[in-house]
């Protein structure tokens, strides 16, 4: 378990938090009033296109919307609405000692450039 500090809103909708290991995360306050309720963790970029997800647009209290391209994502589920092939990784957050975390999980392994090449050439769905 990796966890991040997410800091205070400070009157923000949505930031960047880093972990010690250099991944970025966007946390996007949501909800009213401090807590675990208000505070969504998604990666940072867009998975179609890397787009910067703490610069889109909060809608319905529950989805980001890529300022890049307009892809819309569920801020629970990391379900994009716009490309169902794309997906968010979203995380839950956590109190600790009166301060509140994303748990982000430990990262990936380091693969080596023929795995890269590999993972690359093969479809998703393994075919």
């Amino acid at each position: 378990m990796t966890l991040v500090a997410l800091g205070a809103a400070d009157g923000r909708d949505a930031w960047v938090v880093e972990s010690d290991d250099g991944r970025r995360f966007a946390v996007f306050a949501v909800g009213d009033g401090p807590g675990a309720g208000g505070l969504r963790v998604t990666d940072a970029v867009c998975p179609h296109n890397q787009g910067p997800l703490e610069q889109g647009w909060l809608r319905e209290g529950r989805a980001v919307v890529c300022p890049w391209h307009w892809y819309r994502f569920d801020l629970d589920t990391g379900e994009c609405t716009t490309a169902p092939q794309h997906r968010l990784g979203t995380y839950p957050v956590v109190e600790h000692g009166g301060e509140w975390f994303a748990d982000v999980g430990e990262p990936p392994p380091e693969m080596s450039w023929s795995q890269r090449l590999r993972a690359l050439a093969r479809p998703e769905d393994g075919r």
